[in-house]
Parts: C-alpha cells; sequence; structure tokens
C-alpha cells in the first residue's frame, strides 16, 4: 500500500536520507530505492512503499514528485501537466509579414529573456519560419514561431516535464 511523505532529510555524500511519512514516522530510505534520484531533496514530496528493516521503519520504491511546473503561453500560466500535445512545424511567410505584438507572445520572450531581432529583408521575400503548437487538455491549441520564442528551449522545457 503505496504512502505518501516529505524527505525531510538527505545525506547526498552518504546515498540516504529520511521521509516522514503521513503518519508522522521517520523512515530510512537509501538513492538505490528511489527511482528518480535526480529529484531528491529536502522537502521534496515522495510516494512510497512502506517496510522496516532491522534498523526500524523504512521505505522503497520510493517515487519523487515532480514540482509542477508552469508554461507562460499568451500571457497565460499553463500546468506542465495541462499540455496534452506539442508539433514543431514549418510554414512559408513573407519575410516582412508583420509581428503581431498583441499576441502576448513578447511575454513568453521577456520570460525566457530572448528576444531575436528580425533580419532586415527585401519586400516580397519568402522565408521559412519554424512554428511551435501546443494543445491543452482543454482543447485550446496555441502557435508560437520561432520569432515569438525560442521554439528549441521550449520544447526541451516540454519534454523535461512529461
Amino acid at each position: 500500500m503505496a504512502m505518501n511523505g516529505t524527505i525531510t532529510t538527505w545525506f547526498e555524500d552518504k546515498g540516504f536520507g529520511f521521509i516522514k511519512d503521513e503518519n508522522g514516522d521517520n523512515r530510512y530510505f537509501h538513492v538505490i530505492k528511489v527511482a528518480n534520484p535526480d529529484l531528491i531533496k529536502k522537502d521534496a514530496a515522495v510516494t512510497f512503499e512502506p517496510t522496516t528493516n532491522n534498523k526500524g521503519l523504512s521505505a522503497f520504491a520510493v517515487k519523487v514528485v515532480p514540482e509542477s511546473k508552469y508554461i507562460f503561453l499568451d500571457g497565460e500560466r499553463h500546468k506542465i501537466t495541462a499540455i496534452k500535445s506539442y508539433v514543431v512545424f514549418s510554414e512559408e511567410e513573407p519575410v516582412d509579414a508583420p509581428m503581431d505584438i498583441d499576441s502576448g507572445a513578447l511575454t513568453v520572450k521577456s520570460l525566457m529573456g530572448n528576444i531575436a531581432p528580425k533580419a532586415s529583408a527585401s519586400p516580397g521575400e519568402m522565408r521559412t519560419l519554424k512554428k511551435l503548437a501546443i494543445t491543452t487538455f482543454q482543447g485550446k491549441t496555441f502557435i508560437f514561431s520561432e520569432d515569438d520564442i525560442d521554439i528549441d528551449t521550449t520544447v526541451k522545457m516540454l519534454k523535461n516535464l512529461k
């Protein structure tokens, strides 16, 4: 029967620590019993299987619960778990297409701190623009171009959250 708990102590150099379980008891755990050891840190929430060993209460099959992360799209905060799917695609568009400043895409850029200046272009020139479409579980789709956001960085962020 899995339990929830919180890491109260973590000795990284020794590879073990203690979890306070939902009954308030302290349980020993070892790094080899943790499914995602890279997320171990003090005060992290965990789920685990309770057991006892010769030293007392302990925990195995420990899973650190990833902190929920948010991504800002179109000025709205979306919990990453609400993002159902995303796709990167390319589209031809005129180089001198007006930038839609009201789209809220600038909030993404200022948050991620990487505003790319537009290359100067001759009228009528076409270019291929990389775009990212993100669909939420609420059925909303947001489309951003590489002018709006750093697509590679955003996709990396989305992959890390899965």
